[in-house]
C-alpha cells in the first residue's frame, strides 16, 4: 500500500512508539470518529508529541489514517484465526461462523475499518488497493479451504472454488452492512449460515426443459 510519505527505518523502541500511536489513534477514532480525531487527540492518548507523530509519519495525519486503516484490515483476519486457516472438517467451518459472529457482535454497529476506508476516500489508491488486499487474503484462504474439502469428498466438486469463496466474503459483508444499518446481527447470522448450508448441499441439480 502506498503511503503518503516515507516510513523511517525503526529501532525497537522506534517501532513500540509507532504501534502506540497507531493504537492510540484507532482507540480514538471508535470513540470520535476519523475526521474529528485530532493530532492532539492522539498525543494526548499516547503521551507523545506531535514532532514524534510526524517523524513515524511523515504524512501527518493522512499517513497515520492509513497505518490505523491497515492495523484495523489485518485485525478482521486475526480475528477469524486459528479457523480460517485451517478449513479442513465442517467442525472447523462451524468454528469460523462462530468466530466471525462473536467479531462483530463485539464490534456492534461501530466498524472502525469501515469508517475510515469511507471517510479517506473509497476512490483515493491507497484505500481501495488497502480494501482490495484484505477481500483477496480472505477469498483465498477461504478458497484453500474449500479446494481441501473437495479435495476430500465433503464439498462437490462442480462448486467453482474461487466464486464460493467471493460469494462468502459477500455474504458476511452483507450482513455486516446490516448489523452497521439497524443493531442486528441476526442477517449476518442467517447468511453465514444459509451459505454454509449450500456448501454442503451443493449445487442445485440441472433440469433439462
Amino acid at each position: 500500500m502506498r503511503m503518503t510519505g516515507t516510513t523511517p527505518r525503526l529501532t525497537t523502541k522506534g517501532a513500540a512508539t509507532r504501534q502506540r500511536i497507531i493504537d492510540g489513534a484507532a482507540a480514538e477514532i471508535r470513540e470520535r470518529g476519523a475526521m474529528t480525531t485530532t493530532l492532539d487527540d492522539v498525543c494526548a492518548r499516547t503521551a507523545t508529541s506531535k514532532s514524534q507523530i510526524f517523524h513515524y509519519f511523515p504524512g501527518g495525519k493522512e499517513d497515520l489514517l492509513y497505518a490505523v486503516a491497515a492495523r484495523e484490515a489485518e485485525r478482521v483476519l486475526e480475528d477469524q484465526q486459528p479457523h480460517l486457516g485451517r478449513l479442513t472438517t465442517w467442525p472447523a467451518w462451524q468454528d469460523w461462523r462462530d468466530a466471525v459472529i462473536r467479531r462483530y457482535r463485539a464490534q456492534g454497529v461501530h466498524c472502525p475499518l469501515g469508517v475510515l476506508i469511507t471517510e479517506l476516500g473509497r476512490s483515493t489508491p491507497a484505500a481501495r488497493t488497502l480494501t482490495t488486499q484484505l477481500i483477496e487474503q480472505w477469498q483465498a484462504a477461504l478458497r484453500t479451504g474449500i479446494a481441501h474439502m473437495q479435495d476430500t469428498g465433503q464439498i462437490d466438486r462442480r462448486l467453482d472454488a474461487g466464486s464460493t469463496a467471493a460469494a462468502l466474503v459477500a455474504a458476511v459483508q452483507g450482513g455486516v452492512t446490516i448489523l452497521m444499518s439497524t443493531g442486528r446481527i441476526t442477517y449476518l447470522e442467517a447468511a453465514l449460515d444459509t451459505s454454509l448450508t449450500l456448501l454442503k448441499t451443493g449445487p442445485a441439480p440441472h433440469i433439462e426443459h
